[in-house]
């Protein structure tokens, strides 16, 4: 099947799919950008026929990659900002860094306590 999430209910027994998204739309983008790999292309040929060892891995990354939500609440002045389970970041920036000492990690790490709501 791939890379999906799938999120699921179940009430009385019965059991349903909320929701379902291809992990391709944002993680691998996000893997290749990192990595400086482009598996989307080479997992279209795979797809079309093309065997893996046909390709050259050659990973290159230096270091972290950190993938940081971005919030556009400021071009939605009437959504309610507090933080829940619900998705609301509207998409992601990638930034590298050396070693988990960088300042922008630290900063990073340190907001990860963020009041969510109930």
């Amino acid at each position: 099947m791939g890379l999906v999430n799938i999120q699921f209910a179940v009430k009385d027994e019965v059991v349903y799919v909320i929701e379902a998204n291809p992990r391709a739309s944002r993680t691998v983008p996000f893997i290749a950008k990192a990595y400086g790999e482009p598996y989307v292309n080479w997992a279209t040929k795979v797809m079309l026929g093309a065997k893996l060892k046909d390709f050259q891995f050659k990973p290159k990354l230096d270091g972290y990659a950190i993938k940081v939500p971005v919030f556009s609440f400021d071009k939605f002045p009437n959504v309610d900002k507090s933080l829940g389970p619900e998705m609301k970041s509207t998409g992601e920036a990638i930034h590298f860094i050396k070693d988990l000492k960088d300042p922008f990690f630290r900063e990073v790490y340190g907001e990860r306590s963020m009041y969510l709501s109930r």
